[in-house]
């Protein structure tokens, strides 16, 4: 059964136009292992009040991205973005886990 993942990271201050201008550009390697891993469905919103992003993804059964810290091109596109983003000591995004509260189908 698909599922949907909810979580939320947080941007720099200032940060916006370079966040989505990357995101514009994003890799054609980093599409296909997200692929690959399930994702089949991915939205960023921005809360620029916070510089809260919120990430849904709609994931095939035994899936997704939160996985996939061990892969050399995801590695290297956390090296991109960790200059603009909130992240870990090994550079992943600070990420949030969210509960789904409601859903309406």
């Amino acid at each position: 059964m698909d599922k949907v993942v909810a979580f939320k990271m947080k941007l720099k201050p200032g940060k916006k136009n370079e966040y989505r201008q990357r995101h514009a550009e994003i890799w054609p390697e980093l599409v296909g292992i997200l692929g690959e891993s399930g994702v089949y469905d991915y939205s960023i919103f921005l809360d620029e009040e916070t510089n809260t992003l919120f990430a849904v993804q709609k994931v095939r059964e035994g899936g997704g991205s939160q996985s996939l810290g061990d892969n050399p091109v995801v590695r290297r596109w956390w090296h991109y973005m960790a200059d603009i983003m909130e992240v870990n000591p090994d550079e992943s995004p600070v990420s949030i886990p969210l509960e789904e509260m409601f859903y309406l189908s």
